[in-house]
Protein backbone atom coordinates (compact mmCIF):
# COMPACT_ATOMS: atom_id res chain seq x y z
CA UNK A 1 0.00 0.00 0.00
CA UNK A 2 1.36 3.40 -0.94
CA UNK A 3 1.68 6.00 1.79
CA UNK A 4 -0.78 8.32 0.08
CA UNK A 5 -3.39 5.56 0.15
CA UNK A 6 -3.22 5.36 3.94
CA UNK A 7 -3.91 9.00 4.62
CA UNK A 8 -7.56 9.88 4.01
CA UNK A 9 -10.20 9.29 6.65
CA UNK A 10 -13.08 8.19 4.47
CA UNK A 11 -16.69 8.83 5.40
CA UNK A 12 -16.16 11.59 8.00
CA UNK A 13 -18.05 14.83 7.59
CA UNK A 14 -17.62 18.26 9.06
CA UNK A 15 -19.50 17.27 12.19
CA UNK A 16 -16.64 14.96 13.16
CA UNK A 17 -14.27 17.95 13.39
CA UNK A 18 -11.46 15.60 12.44
CA UNK A 19 -8.29 16.31 10.52
CA UNK A 20 -8.40 14.17 7.40
CA UNK A 21 -6.20 14.62 4.37
CA UNK A 22 -7.66 15.98 1.16
CA UNK A 23 -9.94 13.69 -0.81
CA UNK A 24 -7.38 13.18 -3.55
CA UNK A 25 -5.35 11.04 -1.17
CA UNK A 26 -7.90 8.24 -1.42
CA UNK A 27 -9.27 5.84 1.19
CA UNK A 28 -7.32 4.75 4.20
CA UNK A 29 -7.46 1.52 6.16
CA UNK A 30 -8.74 1.43 9.72
CA UNK A 31 -6.57 0.56 12.70
CA UNK A 32 -7.14 -3.12 12.00
CA UNK A 33 -5.69 -2.90 8.47
CA UNK A 34 -3.10 -5.45 7.43
CA UNK A 35 0.40 -4.12 8.22
CA UNK A 36 2.59 -3.14 5.33
CA UNK A 37 5.65 -5.33 4.79
CA UNK A 38 8.63 -4.22 6.82
CA UNK A 39 11.40 -2.91 4.58
CA UNK A 40 14.68 -3.01 6.43
CA UNK A 41 17.28 -0.33 5.88
CA UNK A 42 20.31 -1.08 3.76
CA UNK A 43 23.77 -0.70 5.28
CA UNK A 44 24.66 2.97 4.95
CA UNK A 45 28.06 4.63 5.06
CA UNK A 46 28.26 7.74 7.24
CA UNK A 47 30.65 10.65 6.82
CA UNK A 48 31.60 10.59 10.52
CA UNK A 49 31.88 7.85 13.17
CA UNK A 50 28.32 8.78 14.25
CA UNK A 51 25.90 5.95 13.45
CA UNK A 52 22.95 7.23 15.49
CA UNK A 53 21.64 10.77 16.01
CA UNK A 54 19.01 11.35 18.69
CA UNK A 55 17.44 14.83 18.83
CA UNK A 56 15.60 15.64 22.08
CA UNK A 57 13.49 18.60 21.08
CA UNK A 58 12.19 20.67 23.99
CA UNK A 59 9.85 23.62 24.24
CA UNK A 60 10.14 27.36 24.67
CA UNK A 61 13.44 28.28 26.30
CA UNK A 62 15.87 31.09 25.54
CA UNK A 63 19.58 30.69 26.23
CA UNK A 64 19.61 33.39 28.92
CA UNK A 65 16.56 31.83 30.58
CA UNK A 66 18.64 28.73 31.40
CA UNK A 67 22.26 29.93 31.27
CA UNK A 68 22.25 33.62 32.33
CA UNK A 69 24.83 33.09 35.10
CA UNK A 70 26.48 29.86 33.92
CA UNK A 71 28.63 28.40 35.43
CA UNK A 72 27.90 30.15 38.75
CA UNK A 73 24.83 29.06 40.73
CA UNK A 74 23.53 30.85 43.82
CA UNK A 75 23.50 27.72 46.05
CA UNK A 76 21.24 29.42 48.61
CA UNK A 77 20.85 27.33 51.81
CA UNK A 78 17.35 26.13 52.59
CA UNK A 79 15.94 26.30 49.06
CA UNK A 80 13.69 23.48 47.95
CA UNK A 81 12.39 22.62 44.50
CA UNK A 82 8.75 23.10 43.57
CA UNK A 83 6.71 20.07 44.53
CA UNK A 84 9.44 18.71 46.82
CA UNK A 85 10.58 19.09 50.40
CA UNK A 86 14.08 17.90 49.55
CA UNK A 87 16.90 20.46 49.38
CA UNK A 88 17.49 21.87 45.93
CA UNK A 89 20.69 20.54 44.31
CA UNK A 90 23.86 22.56 44.59
CA UNK A 91 26.13 23.19 41.63
CA UNK A 92 29.88 23.77 41.59
CA UNK A 93 31.57 24.25 38.24
CA UNK A 94 34.81 22.71 37.10
CA UNK A 95 37.76 25.13 37.13
CA UNK A 96 38.26 24.16 33.48
CA UNK A 97 34.96 25.72 32.43
CA UNK A 98 35.54 28.20 29.57
CA UNK A 99 35.76 31.78 30.74
CA UNK A 100 34.32 33.43 27.66
CA UNK A 101 30.61 32.65 27.32
CA UNK A 102 27.93 35.05 26.09
CA UNK A 103 25.88 35.12 29.31
CA UNK A 104 24.15 37.98 31.09
CA UNK A 105 26.68 37.72 33.90
CA UNK A 106 29.76 37.82 31.68
CA UNK A 107 28.34 40.57 29.48
CA UNK A 108 27.45 42.60 32.61
CA UNK A 109 23.74 42.78 31.92
CA UNK A 110 22.45 41.56 35.26
CA UNK A 111 20.75 44.00 37.64
CA UNK A 112 21.14 46.95 37.81
CA UNK A 113 22.80 47.23 34.40
CA UNK A 114 20.16 45.90 32.02
CA UNK A 115 18.64 48.40 29.54
CA UNK A 116 15.17 46.81 29.58
CA UNK A 117 12.28 48.26 31.59
CA UNK A 118 12.68 45.56 34.27
CA UNK A 119 15.85 44.04 35.62
CA UNK A 120 16.58 40.29 35.33
CA UNK A 121 15.85 38.30 38.47
CA UNK A 122 16.78 34.76 39.43
CA UNK A 123 13.89 32.28 39.53
CA UNK A 124 14.27 29.90 42.44
CA UNK A 125 13.82 26.11 42.24
CA UNK A 126 10.50 26.72 44.02
CA UNK A 127 9.32 28.86 41.08
CA UNK A 128 9.71 26.24 38.39
CA UNK A 129 6.19 26.65 36.96
CA UNK A 130 5.69 30.16 35.58
CA UNK A 131 3.43 32.13 33.27
CA UNK A 132 3.83 31.51 29.55
CA UNK A 133 5.31 34.42 27.56
CA UNK A 134 4.35 36.03 24.23
CA UNK A 135 6.34 34.32 21.47
CA UNK A 136 4.63 35.45 18.29
CA UNK A 137 6.58 36.15 15.11
CA UNK A 138 6.04 39.92 15.12
CA UNK A 139 6.27 40.67 18.83
CA UNK A 140 9.57 38.84 19.19
CA UNK A 141 10.99 41.12 16.50
CA UNK A 142 9.55 44.19 18.20
CA UNK A 143 11.22 43.14 21.46
CA UNK A 144 14.56 43.30 19.61
CA UNK A 145 14.01 47.03 18.93
CA UNK A 146 16.19 47.00 15.78
CA UNK A 147 18.89 45.06 17.63
CA UNK A 148 19.01 47.09 20.85
CA UNK A 149 17.39 44.08 22.65
CA UNK A 150 15.66 46.35 25.16
CA UNK A 151 11.88 46.10 24.57
CA UNK A 152 11.12 42.62 25.87
CA UNK A 153 9.01 43.86 28.79
CA UNK A 154 6.80 45.89 26.45
CA UNK A 155 6.28 43.21 23.80
CA UNK A 156 6.76 39.69 25.18
CA UNK A 157 6.27 39.77 28.95
CA UNK A 158 3.16 38.10 30.35
CA UNK A 159 3.33 38.84 34.02
CA UNK A 160 0.18 37.41 35.60
CA UNK A 161 -1.35 33.94 35.49
CA UNK A 162 -3.39 31.67 37.70
CA UNK A 163 -1.89 30.05 40.78
CA UNK A 164 0.10 27.85 41.28
CA UNK A 165 2.02 29.39 38.39
CA UNK A 166 4.48 32.16 39.29
CA UNK A 167 4.38 35.61 37.75
CA UNK A 168 5.70 39.09 38.41
CA UNK A 169 6.01 42.39 36.49
CA UNK A 170 8.70 41.96 33.84
CA UNK A 171 8.73 38.15 34.14
CA UNK A 172 10.21 37.74 30.65
CA UNK A 173 13.55 38.97 32.01
CA UNK A 174 13.95 36.18 34.56
CA UNK A 175 16.27 33.17 34.53
CA UNK A 176 17.12 29.90 36.27
CA UNK A 177 20.52 28.69 37.38
CA UNK A 178 22.20 25.36 38.13
CA UNK A 179 20.09 24.85 41.25
CA UNK A 180 17.04 24.33 38.98
CA UNK A 181 18.32 23.40 35.51
CA UNK A 182 20.97 21.20 37.09
CA UNK A 183 21.00 18.51 34.42
CA UNK A 184 21.47 21.01 31.60
CA UNK A 185 24.40 22.61 33.41
CA UNK A 186 25.97 19.22 34.14
CA UNK A 187 25.66 18.13 30.51
CA UNK A 188 27.29 21.41 29.49
CA UNK A 189 30.12 20.72 31.94
CA UNK A 190 30.93 17.29 30.47
CA UNK A 191 30.08 17.78 26.80
CA UNK A 192 29.79 20.60 24.24
CA UNK A 193 27.42 23.55 24.28
CA UNK A 194 26.75 26.42 21.88
CA UNK A 195 26.19 29.98 23.04
CA UNK A 196 25.25 31.10 19.52
CA UNK A 197 22.47 28.68 18.52
CA UNK A 198 19.23 30.31 17.37
CA UNK A 199 15.76 29.58 16.05
CA UNK A 200 15.83 29.39 12.27
CA UNK A 201 13.04 31.98 12.18
CA UNK A 202 11.13 34.07 14.68
CA UNK A 203 7.88 32.66 16.06
CA UNK A 204 6.32 29.84 18.08
CA UNK A 205 6.41 26.03 18.25
CA UNK A 206 5.11 24.84 14.89
CA UNK A 207 7.53 26.89 12.75
CA UNK A 208 10.37 25.73 15.01
CA UNK A 209 9.41 22.09 14.58
CA UNK A 210 9.01 22.52 10.82
CA UNK A 211 12.43 24.18 10.62
CA UNK A 212 13.96 21.21 12.42
CA UNK A 213 12.72 18.72 9.83
CA UNK A 214 12.62 20.78 6.62
CA UNK A 215 14.11 24.25 7.27
CA UNK A 216 11.21 25.58 5.22
CA UNK A 217 8.16 27.25 6.77
CA UNK A 218 6.93 28.35 3.34
CA UNK A 219 4.65 25.87 1.60
CA UNK A 220 1.70 25.74 4.01
CA UNK A 221 -1.89 25.34 2.80
CA UNK A 222 -5.09 25.82 4.78
CA UNK A 223 -7.88 23.29 5.38
CA UNK A 224 -11.19 23.45 7.16
CA UNK A 225 -11.67 21.46 10.34
CA UNK A 226 -13.32 18.65 8.37
CA UNK A 227 -10.25 18.33 6.15
CA UNK A 228 -11.68 19.99 3.05
CA UNK A 229 -9.52 22.61 1.36
CA UNK A 230 -10.25 26.11 2.60
CA UNK A 231 -11.00 28.95 0.26
CA UNK A 232 -7.96 30.98 -0.76
CA UNK A 233 -7.03 32.58 2.57
CA UNK A 234 -6.62 36.28 3.12
CA UNK A 235 -3.25 37.65 4.22
CA UNK A 236 -4.66 38.21 7.72
CA UNK A 237 -5.28 34.51 8.19
CA UNK A 238 -3.76 32.69 11.16
CA UNK A 239 -2.85 29.52 9.27
CA UNK A 240 -1.33 30.83 6.03
CA UNK A 241 0.48 34.14 5.73
CA UNK A 242 0.81 35.92 2.36
CA UNK A 243 -0.58 33.14 0.16
CA UNK A 244 0.01 32.95 -3.56
CA UNK A 245 -2.71 32.35 -6.14
CA UNK A 246 -2.83 28.67 -5.15
CA UNK A 247 -3.29 29.45 -1.46
CA UNK A 248 0.27 28.48 -0.55
CA UNK A 249 2.06 30.73 1.92
CA UNK A 250 4.19 30.79 5.07
CA UNK A 251 3.52 29.38 8.52
CA UNK A 252 4.16 31.79 11.40
CA UNK A 253 1.60 30.51 13.94
CA UNK A 254 0.60 27.21 15.55
CA UNK A 255 -2.15 25.61 13.42
CA UNK A 256 -2.70 21.91 14.00
CA UNK A 257 -1.83 19.49 11.16
CA UNK A 258 -4.57 18.33 8.81
CA UNK A 259 -3.16 14.79 8.63
CA UNK A 260 -3.86 14.01 12.30
CA UNK A 261 -7.02 12.58 13.90
CA UNK A 262 -6.07 14.20 17.21
CA UNK A 263 -5.87 17.76 15.89
CA UNK A 264 -8.29 20.34 17.23
CA UNK A 265 -8.11 18.79 20.70
CA UNK A 266 -9.09 15.39 19.30
CA UNK A 267 -11.78 16.83 17.00
CA UNK A 268 -13.62 18.85 19.67
CA UNK A 269 -12.75 22.24 18.12
CA UNK A 270 -13.25 23.72 14.66
CA UNK A 271 -10.07 25.69 13.96
CA UNK A 272 -8.59 25.70 10.49
CA UNK A 273 -5.81 23.18 9.90
CA UNK A 274 -2.57 23.17 7.95
CA UNK A 275 -0.69 20.96 5.50
CA UNK A 276 2.87 21.44 4.33
CA UNK A 277 3.94 20.92 0.75
CA UNK A 278 7.50 20.11 -0.20
CA UNK A 279 9.96 17.64 1.31
CA UNK A 280 11.22 16.93 4.81
CA UNK A 281 14.16 14.99 6.22
CA UNK A 282 12.02 11.87 6.47
CA UNK A 283 11.56 11.89 2.71
CA UNK A 284 15.31 12.25 2.18
CA UNK A 285 16.14 9.45 4.64
CA UNK A 286 13.53 7.17 3.08
CA UNK A 287 15.05 7.69 -0.36
CA UNK A 288 18.42 6.52 0.99
CA UNK A 289 16.88 3.64 3.03
CA UNK A 290 18.12 5.17 6.30
CA UNK A 291 16.02 4.17 9.32
CA UNK A 292 14.38 6.96 11.29
CA UNK A 293 11.46 7.86 13.51
CA UNK A 294 9.67 10.62 15.42
CA UNK A 295 8.72 9.51 18.94
CA UNK A 296 6.27 11.61 20.97
CA UNK A 297 4.65 11.26 24.37
CA UNK A 298 0.91 10.64 24.20
CA UNK A 299 0.93 9.59 20.54
CA UNK A 300 -0.83 6.30 21.38
CA UNK A 301 -4.57 7.02 21.09
CA UNK A 302 -6.86 6.77 24.09
CA UNK A 303 -9.55 5.76 21.59
CA UNK A 304 -8.43 4.04 18.39
CA UNK A 305 -9.81 4.93 14.98
CA UNK A 306 -12.52 2.46 14.01
CA UNK A 307 -15.55 2.23 11.76
CA UNK A 308 -14.91 5.57 10.12
CA UNK A 309 -14.53 7.38 13.45
CA UNK A 310 -11.23 9.14 14.15
CA UNK A 311 -8.79 8.35 16.93
CA UNK A 312 -8.58 10.48 20.07
CA UNK A 313 -5.47 11.33 22.10
CA UNK A 314 -6.68 12.51 25.50
CA UNK A 315 -4.27 11.02 28.04
CA UNK A 316 -3.22 13.58 30.67
CA UNK A 317 -0.56 14.16 33.33
CA UNK A 318 0.11 16.89 35.88
CA UNK A 319 3.35 18.81 36.33
CA UNK A 320 5.16 19.41 39.63
CA UNK A 321 2.70 22.20 40.50
CA UNK A 322 -0.35 20.03 39.81
CA UNK A 323 -1.25 21.73 36.51
CA UNK A 324 -2.85 19.16 34.20
CA UNK A 325 -2.45 18.95 30.42
CA UNK A 326 -3.03 16.43 27.67
CA UNK A 327 0.11 14.48 26.82
CA UNK A 328 -0.06 14.81 23.04
CA UNK A 329 0.16 18.10 21.19
CA UNK A 330 -0.46 17.81 17.42
CA UNK A 331 1.22 21.08 16.47
CA UNK A 332 4.44 19.83 18.07
CA UNK A 333 4.56 16.88 15.61
CA UNK A 334 6.02 18.29 12.36
CA UNK A 335 5.82 15.13 10.25
CA UNK A 336 2.01 15.10 10.63
CA UNK A 337 1.84 18.20 8.40
CA UNK A 338 3.19 16.24 5.40
CA UNK A 339 1.12 13.66 3.52
CA UNK A 340 4.22 11.57 2.83
CA UNK A 341 5.20 11.10 6.48
CA UNK A 342 1.92 11.35 8.41
CA UNK A 343 0.27 8.64 10.49
CA UNK A 344 -3.26 10.15 10.72
CA UNK A 345 -4.85 7.37 12.81
CA UNK A 346 -1.83 7.05 15.13
CA UNK A 347 -1.47 3.40 14.18
CA UNK A 348 1.18 1.55 16.20
CA UNK A 349 4.03 -0.32 14.53
CA UNK A 350 2.87 -3.80 13.56
CA UNK A 351 6.00 -5.29 15.17
CA UNK A 352 9.04 -4.00 17.02
CA UNK A 353 11.05 -4.76 13.87
CA UNK A 354 8.99 -2.17 11.98
CA UNK A 355 10.18 0.68 14.21
CA UNK A 356 12.32 2.99 12.12
CA UNK A 357 11.20 1.40 8.85
CA UNK A 358 8.27 1.57 6.45
CA UNK A 359 5.04 0.15 7.84
CA UNK A 360 1.62 1.13 9.08
CA UNK A 361 3.03 3.61 11.62
CA UNK A 362 4.88 5.43 8.82
CA UNK A 363 7.80 6.38 11.13
CA UNK A 364 5.56 8.18 13.68
CA UNK A 365 5.46 6.56 17.12
CA UNK A 366 4.73 6.91 20.79
CA UNK A 367 7.71 7.45 23.12
CA UNK A 368 7.21 3.92 24.43
CA UNK A 369 8.40 2.61 21.05
CA UNK A 370 11.75 4.35 21.47
CA UNK A 371 12.12 2.89 24.95
CA UNK A 372 11.50 -0.55 23.42
CA UNK A 373 14.35 -0.31 20.93
CA UNK A 374 16.94 1.99 22.53
CA UNK A 375 19.19 -0.91 23.56
CA UNK A 376 18.48 -3.20 20.62
CA UNK A 377 19.55 -3.61 17.02
CA UNK A 378 16.27 -1.93 16.02
CA UNK A 379 17.33 1.54 17.20
CA UNK A 380 16.83 3.82 14.18
CA UNK A 381 19.77 5.71 12.73
CA UNK A 382 17.91 8.99 13.31
CA UNK A 383 15.45 9.51 16.17
CA UNK A 384 13.54 12.62 17.20
CA UNK A 385 12.20 12.55 20.77
CA UNK A 386 9.35 14.76 21.99
CA UNK A 387 8.26 14.61 25.61
CA UNK A 388 4.62 14.57 26.65
CA UNK A 389 3.41 18.10 27.29
CA UNK A 390 3.99 18.10 31.04
CA UNK A 391 7.66 17.19 30.52
CA UNK A 392 8.55 19.30 27.46
CA UNK A 393 9.73 22.41 29.35
CA UNK A 394 6.99 24.76 28.07
CA UNK A 395 6.10 27.42 30.64
CA UNK A 396 2.69 27.11 32.36
CA UNK A 397 1.91 23.45 31.72
CA UNK A 398 5.50 22.20 32.05
CA UNK A 399 8.67 23.33 33.79
CA UNK A 400 12.43 22.66 33.93
CA UNK A 401 12.08 20.05 36.70
CA UNK A 402 9.67 17.81 34.80
CA UNK A 403 11.66 18.43 31.61
CA UNK A 404 14.85 17.37 33.37
CA UNK A 405 13.29 14.06 34.42
CA UNK A 406 12.43 13.22 30.80
CA UNK A 407 15.78 14.25 29.34
CA UNK A 408 17.88 12.44 31.93
CA UNK A 409 15.81 9.26 31.68
CA UNK A 410 16.30 9.06 27.92
CA UNK A 411 19.97 10.12 27.91
CA UNK A 412 20.80 7.61 30.65
CA UNK A 413 19.11 4.85 28.66
CA UNK A 414 21.15 5.70 25.57
CA UNK A 415 24.39 5.96 27.53
CA UNK A 416 23.80 2.56 29.14
CA UNK A 417 23.09 0.95 25.78
CA UNK A 418 25.52 -0.62 23.32
CA UNK A 419 24.83 2.29 20.96
CA UNK A 420 26.38 4.98 23.16
CA UNK A 421 29.79 4.44 21.56
CA UNK A 422 28.59 5.80 18.20
CA UNK A 423 25.69 8.09 19.10
CA UNK A 424 25.27 11.88 19.13
CA UNK A 425 22.44 13.29 21.25
CA UNK A 426 21.38 16.86 20.50
CA UNK A 427 19.39 18.80 23.11
CA UNK A 428 17.59 21.64 21.33
CA UNK A 429 14.43 23.74 21.45
CA UNK A 430 11.61 24.81 19.14
CA UNK A 431 11.38 28.47 20.21
CA UNK A 432 12.29 30.90 22.98
CA UNK A 433 8.77 31.41 24.42
CA UNK A 434 9.52 35.13 24.35
CA UNK A 435 11.92 34.86 27.29
CA UNK A 436 14.52 37.61 27.22
CA UNK A 437 17.84 36.94 25.54
CA UNK A 438 20.48 39.58 24.95
CA UNK A 439 22.23 38.18 21.85
CA UNK A 440 20.89 38.70 18.33
CA UNK A 441 21.96 36.61 15.38
CA UNK A 442 23.32 37.98 12.15
CA UNK A 443 20.29 37.84 9.85
CA UNK A 444 20.78 35.32 7.04
CA UNK A 445 17.30 35.48 5.51
CA UNK A 446 15.32 38.73 5.54
CA UNK A 447 11.63 39.58 5.26
CA UNK A 448 9.81 42.80 4.54
CA UNK A 449 6.09 42.59 5.26
CA UNK A 450 3.59 44.12 7.65
CA UNK A 451 4.41 41.21 9.98
CA UNK A 452 8.03 42.32 10.28
CA UNK A 453 9.60 44.88 12.59
CA UNK A 454 12.72 46.95 12.03
CA UNK A 455 15.17 44.17 12.88
CA UNK A 456 14.05 42.26 9.78
CA UNK A 457 12.98 45.07 7.47
CA UNK A 458 16.30 46.84 8.03
CA UNK A 459 18.08 43.63 7.05
CA UNK A 460 16.07 43.47 3.83
CA UNK A 461 16.83 47.11 3.10
CA UNK A 462 20.55 46.49 3.62
CA UNK A 463 20.60 43.74 1.02
CA UNK A 464 20.13 40.56 3.05
CA UNK A 465 18.33 38.22 0.63
CA UNK A 466 14.76 36.97 0.92
CA UNK A 467 15.25 33.38 -0.21
CA UNK A 468 13.07 32.54 -3.23
CA UNK A 469 11.04 35.65 -2.38
CA UNK A 470 9.24 33.73 0.37
CA UNK A 471 8.28 36.29 3.03
CA UNK A 472 7.77 35.85 6.80
CA UNK A 473 10.81 33.62 7.23
CA UNK A 474 13.10 36.20 8.81
CA UNK A 475 15.90 34.66 10.79
CA UNK A 476 17.69 33.41 12.60
CA UNK A 477 15.39 34.37 15.45
CA UNK A 478 15.94 34.19 19.22
CA UNK A 479 18.87 32.39 20.85
CA UNK A 480 18.26 29.03 22.52
CA UNK A 481 20.27 26.38 24.40
CA UNK A 482 21.95 23.67 22.35
CA UNK A 483 24.00 20.88 23.91
CA UNK A 484 25.64 17.91 22.17
CA UNK A 485 26.05 14.79 24.31
CA UNK A 486 28.27 12.19 22.66
CA UNK A 487 31.52 10.27 23.06
CA UNK A 488 32.66 12.44 20.13
CA UNK A 489 31.68 15.76 21.76
CA UNK A 490 34.34 18.15 22.93
CA UNK A 491 34.36 18.24 26.72
CA UNK A 492 33.39 21.28 28.78
CA UNK A 493 33.46 23.27 25.57
CA UNK A 494 31.45 26.26 24.36
CA UNK A 495 31.17 26.89 20.63
CA UNK A 496 30.63 30.49 19.49
CA UNK A 497 29.86 29.94 15.81
CA UNK A 498 26.35 30.89 14.67
CA UNK A 499 24.00 27.95 14.11
CA UNK A 500 20.25 27.45 14.12
CA UNK A 501 17.65 24.66 14.12
CA UNK A 502 18.41 23.92 10.47
CA UNK A 503 22.00 23.14 11.52
CA UNK A 504 20.69 19.97 13.22
CA UNK A 505 18.97 19.05 9.97
CA UNK A 506 22.22 19.74 8.12
CA UNK A 507 24.18 17.46 10.50
CA UNK A 508 21.85 14.61 9.63
CA UNK A 509 21.88 15.40 5.91
CA UNK A 510 25.67 15.51 5.78
CA UNK A 511 26.27 12.45 7.93
CA UNK A 512 24.09 10.22 5.75
CA UNK A 513 24.64 12.02 2.45
CA UNK A 514 20.96 12.56 1.69
CA UNK A 515 21.25 16.02 0.12
CA UNK A 516 19.39 19.25 0.91
CA UNK A 517 15.66 19.97 1.14
CA UNK A 518 15.84 22.66 -1.56
CA UNK A 519 13.41 25.40 -2.64
CA UNK A 520 15.06 28.05 -0.51
CA UNK A 521 15.34 25.90 2.62
CA UNK A 522 17.56 27.23 5.41
CA UNK A 523 19.74 24.10 5.55
CA UNK A 524 21.52 25.61 2.53
CA UNK A 525 23.04 28.38 4.68
CA UNK A 526 22.77 27.09 8.27
CA UNK A 527 26.04 26.95 10.19
CA UNK A 528 27.68 23.61 10.90
CA UNK A 529 27.60 21.79 14.26
CA UNK A 530 30.89 20.05 13.48
CA UNK A 531 32.72 22.49 15.75
CA UNK A 532 31.15 20.82 18.80
CA UNK A 533 32.75 17.46 17.94
CA UNK A 534 36.30 16.13 18.22
CA UNK A 535 36.29 12.92 16.19
CA UNK A 536 40.06 12.41 16.33
CA UNK A 537 40.59 13.13 20.03
CA UNK A 538 39.97 11.22 23.27
CA UNK A 539 36.32 10.36 23.67
CA UNK A 540 34.08 12.15 26.18
CA UNK A 541 32.96 10.16 29.23
CA UNK A 542 29.69 8.43 30.00
CA UNK A 543 28.02 10.66 32.61
CA UNK A 544 24.97 9.24 34.39
CA UNK A 545 22.73 11.76 36.13
CA UNK A 546 20.06 11.41 38.79
CA UNK A 547 16.66 11.58 37.09
CA UNK A 548 15.11 13.46 40.01
CA UNK A 549 17.58 16.28 40.59
CA UNK A 550 20.01 16.23 37.66
CA UNK A 551 23.13 15.68 39.78
CA UNK A 552 26.01 13.47 38.63
CA UNK A 553 25.88 9.91 39.96
CA UNK A 554 28.72 8.35 37.97
CA UNK A 555 31.34 9.18 35.35
CA UNK A 556 32.96 6.47 33.21
CA UNK A 557 35.50 6.88 30.47
CA UNK A 558 34.06 5.73 27.15
CA UNK A 559 35.91 2.90 25.43
CA UNK A 560 37.22 3.70 21.96
CA UNK A 561 37.11 0.06 20.88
Amino acid sequence: MKRSARLALAGLGAAALVAPVVAAAGAVGAASAQPAPVRRAWPVVTSTPIKHVVVIFGENVSFDHYFATYPKAANIPGETSQGSSAPAPRFTASPLTPRHIATLAQDRLLAPNNPNAAQPQRLTPGQAVTCDQDHTYTNEQKAYNAGAMDKFVEFTSRDACAAPMYGRPGLTMDYYDGNTVTAMWNYAQHYAMSDHAFSTTFGPSSPGAINLVSAQTHGVKEFNADGTPAATPASGDYTVRFPDAKGVGTMTGDPDPVYDDCSNNSHTRSNTLAAMTGRNIGDLLNAKKVSWGWFQGGFTPTTAAAGGAPASCLATHTNVAGVSSTDYNPHHEPFQYYASTANPHHLPPATVAEIGHDGQANHQYDMTSFDQVVGTDNLPAVSFLKAPNYQDGHAAYSDPLDEQHFIVKEVNAIQRSKHWKDTAIVLAYDDSDGWYDHVAAQVRNASNTTDDAAFCTDAAASGVPIAKGYQDRCGPGPRQPLVVISPFAKTNYVDHRQTDQASILRLIEDNWGVGRIGDGSADAWAGSLRGLFAFDEAHAPQVILDETNGTVTSVHRTSQD
